[in-house]
């Protein structure tokens, strides 16, 4: 049994311009409000406010967004492991939201300072406890965050941790859609658990999504985890295929959805005492999958029904609540 419950996070860390009422296109909508954001903050952000214990490693400018998104980690409980630039801003994201709360985005990254966190400037404080490592794509798309984001996988990984991959698709942000699946699909092999949307694993595999499945874990992953809205999930082993239900809400704005999703799953395998090696026969366990992903279903749609996303974020009571 693994004792390690820390769930270690790294890559972008931003500002997302969220509009103030839904239904309008960028160039129309009147004001936006401020929330912190970045895929794998959110992660570590959803972590923390369920009880779990997190750190989130990420560069930021040397800027009042900066000191604000520094203050937003620590108010969510989440431990900040961050380098501070004056070489590059904070990054900015503007987002527009349908009347289903569904998503456009803006991004201001020429460069932005996550993208220019070093593999030199990763303490070995920060990984040594990780019972989990999760990172996304973003920080793969240049160098030097490329390489600091595979180094510090592999160190947990040789740890005995678990490795979660969230690829978190921006194609906005890539020089182009091919770029992208081949740079995103060569580190499939890196985690122990991968997400994706049912999106996603068409667009990366160009086929259906469980034929995409069937290919992820060829190249590597021991577990797949297929989200799929209000529809809920399904998880799938070499072994085993589970379907869990969604929960139906009334959405606002699905940003951070996603993000709040991987957490609570995170948050679950760190307090069971996962390790890389038990990994593949719990997710294989049909009543240990529903217990896991009924309970990330229920945290991924409280956060729909509010805007922003680390401000969206449920705690644990809010979710058995519900």
């Amino acid at each position: 049994m693994n004792d390690r419950k820390m769930i270690v996070c790294l890559g972008e860390l931003l500002i997302d311009f969220v509009p103030e009422e839904n239904g309008q296109p960028l160039d129309k909508v009147p004001a936006f409000q401020r929330a912190a954001g970045g895929a794998p903050a959110n992660v570590a952000a959803a972590v923390a406010k369920l009880g779990g214990s997190s750190r989130f490693i990420g560069k930021i400018g040397s800027d009042a967004f900066g000191r604000y998104l520094r203050g937003t980690l620590i108010d969510a409980g989440v431990e900040p492991a961050l380098v501070e630039t004056e070489e590059a801003r904070t990054g900015l994201a503007f987002v527009s939201l349908r009347r289903d709360g569904e998503r456009d985005f803006l991004f201001y990254r020429e460069p932005a300072a996550d993208m220019l966190l070093e593999a030199s400037e990763l303490e070995d404080d920060w990984l040594h406890d990780a019972a989990v490592y999760h990172f996304g794509s973003v920080s793969l798309i240049s160098e030097p965050s490329r390489t600091a984001t595979l180094e510090a996988a592999r160190k947990v990984r040789a740890a005995g941790g678990v490795v979660s991959y969230d690829p978190n698709l921006r194609p906005a942000l890539w020089p182009d859609e091919q770029t992208m699946r081949q740079e995103v699909l060569a580190h499939i092999a890196l985690a122990d658990i991968v997400k994706v949307s049912e999106e996603e694993a068409s667009l990366l595999l160009e086929t259906h999504p469980a034929d995409a499945v069937q290919q992820l874990l060829a190249m590597g992953a021991k577990a797949v985890v297929v989200t799929r809205g209000e529809e809920g999930c399904f998880v799938v082993t070499r072994n085993a295929m589970t379907l869990v239900p969604g929960v139906r809400v009334k959405a606002v704005d699905t940003t951070g959805a996603g993000d709040s999703f991987v957490g609570a799953m995170l948050y679950k395998l760190a307090e069971c005492g996962m390790t890389a090696e038990r990994l593949e026969g719990l997710l294989s366990d049909e009543a240990a999958v529903m217990d896991i992903f009924t309970f990330a279903n229920k945290v991924g749609a409280i956060t729909t029904t509010r805007r922003g996303a680390i401000p969206a974020l449920p705690t644990l009571a809010e979710v058995e609540a519900l």
